[in-house]
């Protein structure tokens, strides 16, 4: 039945986005119109991918925890110092981390027009190629 996820990031200079998704995470692209003007309206690949659903209130580990009803997109990796490492040497900014967050080990990233992203090397169990 769903055969993908086609997730949306909303900017303020989408121009600039498209430019970091394209030339600092290095994700592979094709252009909406099938042409190959690489300024363009793109669409990115993002590999495989899952959906987890969270709740909004809970208690985690003994702490009690609220969060609004929203939507996020995080990246997975399998090695985050190295994707860090690439990440600086292709121009991007770490806002924080590695950071140990439970589930795994992250870094947030500057999203130029955009919000921060959350890349992480998970630490979960992954539906991902099962």
């Amino acid at each position: 039945m769903i055969t993908a996820v086609h997730g949306l990031i909303y900017s303020d200079d989408a121009p600039a986005t498209r430019a970091f998704f394209r030339d600092v995470l290095e994700l592979r692209f094709v252009s909406d119109d099938d042409s190959t003007d690489v300024d363009g309206w793109l669409i990115f690949e993002t590999g495989p991918s899952e959906v987890g659903i969270h709740p909004t209130a809970g208690e985690h580990e003994g702490e009690r925890f609220v969060a609004p009803r929203h939507h996020q997109i995080s990246f997975m990796v399998d090695d985050i110092e190295a994707t860090a490492e690439r990440i600086r040497a292709n121009g991007g900014t770490i806002t924080s981390g590695p950071s140990d967050m439970g589930f795994g080990v992250g870094v947030e990233v500057e999203v130029p027009g955009s919000d921060a992203v959350l890349i992480y090397q998970p630490r979960h169990a992954s539906a991902v190629g099962r």
